[in-house]
């Protein structure tokens, strides 16, 4: 059994055919709409309006082919461009990697020095612990022999 349910379009109405979904027999697919007969006057019409528009897509198809070239050699140039720059940067890792190392050593000299400074003033510290000072007495008045004065 089947059903005509009625689809406007295009301002005619159409007729689609479905099958009914309690009948076994398979589903048949609606035709196309064939197109619209056109009078004999106005097919040339029609076949320049299509020739036109077919003339304007192959003009920006050309002026896309164009861009595109105009593209590539831009990213040649670029990809030129940064394989230069390759060597470059690799120096330029090498020379930072050596400045590292070297800034390494200079702050563990740098701590090595701090240590040290601070070792030679300890010393002078204690040596000076050692010392006796005499007060109330001129400079030089003890002459060649110390110990003489002294005693």
């Amino acid at each position: 059994m089947e059903e005509r349910i009625p689809v406007p379009e295009g301002g005619a109405a159409r007729q689609e055919t479905l099958q009914h979904k309690y009948t076994s027999g398979p589903a048949t697919a609606p035709k196309p709409n064939p197109p619209p007969a056109m009078a004999d006057g106005d097919q040339p019409a029609t076949m320049e309006r299509i020739l036109q528009e077919i003339t304007a897509v192959s003009r920006r198809i050309e002026g896309m082919d164009a861009s595109i070239s105009s593209l590539t050699l831009e990213t040649k140039s670029i990809q030129t461009d940064i394989a230069g720059f390759h060597p470059r940067v690799m120096g330029l890792e090498s020379r930072v990697e050596t400045l590292e190392t070297h800034m390494s050593t200079i702050q563990d000299r740098d701590q090595d020095l701090s240590y040290l400074r601070s070792k030679v003033t300890d010393l002078e510290d204690r040596s000076r612990r050692e010392n006796i000072r005499l007060l109330g007495i001129p400079e030089n008045e003890e002459g060649t022999d110390v110990q003489t004065f002294l005693s």
